[in-house]
């Protein structure tokens, strides 16, 4: 059994059942519990909880210092946090919305990402900047940002998608501890996904990617909310004789080609699917790598499924038009493999 598949094996035994903002709040708690350096800065995240509940109740129990209240200030405070940083804390921002940060898109860009490199060394960064994004259900234009393709070209920054509770308390735990500045995307639409993870404590690589599922005729790649998708066209793949392989890729920047490489040798095909924009998305960089490194490999071109670059409509049916669907991704692996 793959590693995941294994671990969700143990766990119907072990473990307890959480929703995945429950497991953000989790990973939080034991960070905070750990390490008295660890802290909150956001909107909302003191007596309220958090837009989403990521932070119930953790001002009572570390303090309103620790869980730090903000004005709507994103440039304000996330340079807050980065100073914080650069003073051995090892803050955890939190964007009320993604979209809203890209007021402070100045104090990742420019001091986020380069400082530990201007200032040569004397200082590192360890912020973890988090939040919920994605097209959600008639949120609108400006609440459905992907931002991951504005922030993977900044030099100096990590980022990162959960997609699970699982991956979401592992991931949140890495980030926290790392010394670098670590972006994490999370999927408005994910929040309440419900999953068993284990009692005991964990942590997930920053850097590698996830096999959902084993196969031998295709490599599908993605993350976030569409590896849903992803896996609903795999139940129709599967019924019509195809054995697709899929790869959540979880890392973003940078990306695991140890992996991916290692699934394009053996299927000699890939598709990627994204809900991120089409121009300059991260499909566009992560076909740009695959040509570069596994052009050999390949028996046919990579394809990539991303979202339309139109701002994302209100109305349901045109938000839907929008975004990649599981119908979309069974013809394009049916045409993949029969070309």
């Amino acid at each position: 059994l793959p590693a995941s598949e294994l671990t969700k094996y143990c766990l119907t035994f072990l473990g307890h059942e959480v929703l995945m903002f429950e497991a953000l709040r989790e990973a939080m708690i034991e960070e905070m519990t750990l390490d008295p350096t660890v802290c909150m800065i956001g909107e909302d995240v003191g007596d309220y909880g958090g837009s989403y509940k990521v932070s119930k109740g953790l001002s009572e129990m570390f303090g309103d210092l620790r869980v730090l209240d903000t004005p709507i200030a994103e440039n304000s405070f996330t340079g807050m946090g980065i100073g914080a940083a650069m003073k051995g804390l090892r803050p955890v921002v939190e964007g009320m919305n993604m979209g809203f940060l890209l007021l402070a898109y100045n104090q990742i860009s420019n001091n986020c990402g380069m400082l530990p490199y201007t200032s040569g060394g004397q200082f590192k960064i360890p912020i973890v900047i988090r939040g919920p994004g994605g097209v959600g259900r008639q949120l609108g234009a400006e609440h459905s940002q992907r931002l991951e393709s504005y922030f993977q070209s900044i030099p100096g920054i990590q980022m990162v998608a959960c997609s699970t509770p699982y991956n979401a308390k592992g991931l949140l735990k890495a980030a926290i501890r790392s010394d670098n500045p670590v972006v994490l995307f999370e999927h408005v639409l994910l929040y309440n996904l419900k999953e068993k993870i284990p009692d005991e404590e964990y942590i997930c690589c920053l850097e590698e990617a996830e096999m959902v599922r084993p196969g031998s005729q295709l490599t599908i790649l993605t993350y976030s909310r569409m590896r849903y998708h992803v896996m609903q066209a795999v139940k129709t793949l599967v019924n019509k004789g195809y054995d697709p392989e899929v790869i959540d890729i979880r890392s973003l920047k940078p990306f695991d080609l140890h992996t991916i490489g290692n699934s394009i040798k053996k299927t000699h095909r890939v598709l990627i699917v994204e809900e991120c924009m089409r121009t300059g998305g991260i499909g566009a960089s992560l076909r740009s790598a695959i040509i570069d490194n596994f052009w050999d490999e390949l028996d046919a071109r990579p394809v990539c499924l991303s979202s339309q670059d139109v701002p994302t409509p209100y109305a349901a049916t045109l938000e839907d038009a929008t975004v990649v669907q599981p119908a979309q991704i069974v013809a394009a692996v049916e045409e993949i493999c029969q070309s």
